[in-house]
């Protein structure tokens, strides 16, 4: 299962995930925003990053106008790695090196199809582990 969440000003693009996800037979759960209203984004990515942290949710897909504000927000959840992405060897080495749990794409930044690939990327590949599980458990242990 994987958690969805936006804003106002991504609100088409959810939709275009919400339909690739489909497409790919992904179960998610959309956890709003569903208006065009003005909105405050940690009002859906919080609960979206909690669900993802309490493992009601594998992985979480989060988006507003840059990806910024959302990424913020779902990073100061307890047990959250969200990564802003805008590239191919980003949304790969995030999972491989940071096993990132949630990704946060800008729907002014990103166009739709270069948000389906990077989503693509992030959900296909796995965390390395090695090396990287012990920086990982690092930024763990910075949690308190």
């Amino acid at each position: 299962m994987i958690a969805l969440a936006c804003d106002h000003g991504a609100l088409e693009l959810k939709e275009a995930i919400k339909a690739h996800l489909d497409a790919r037979g992904l179960a998610y759960r959309d956890f709003g925003t569903n208006t065009k209203e003005s909105c405050d984004y940690p009002d859906f990515v919080a609960p979206a990053a909690k669900a993802v942290a309490a493992g009601e949710c594998e992985k979480g897909i989060v988006c507003c106008t840059t990806g910024i504000g959302v990424s913020i927000v779902a990073n100061k959840v307890h047990g959250i790695r969200c990564a802003l992405l805008h590239d191919h060897m980003s949304a790969r080495l995030t999972r491989q090196h940071n096993n990132a749990n949630m990704m946060a794409l800008g729907a002014a930044i990103t166009p739709p199809a270069m948000a389906m690939e990077l989503i693509d990327i992030f959900l296909d590949t796995e965390f390395q582990g090695g090396r990287h599980q012990r920086r990982v458990d690092k930024i763990t242990a910075l949690e308190g």
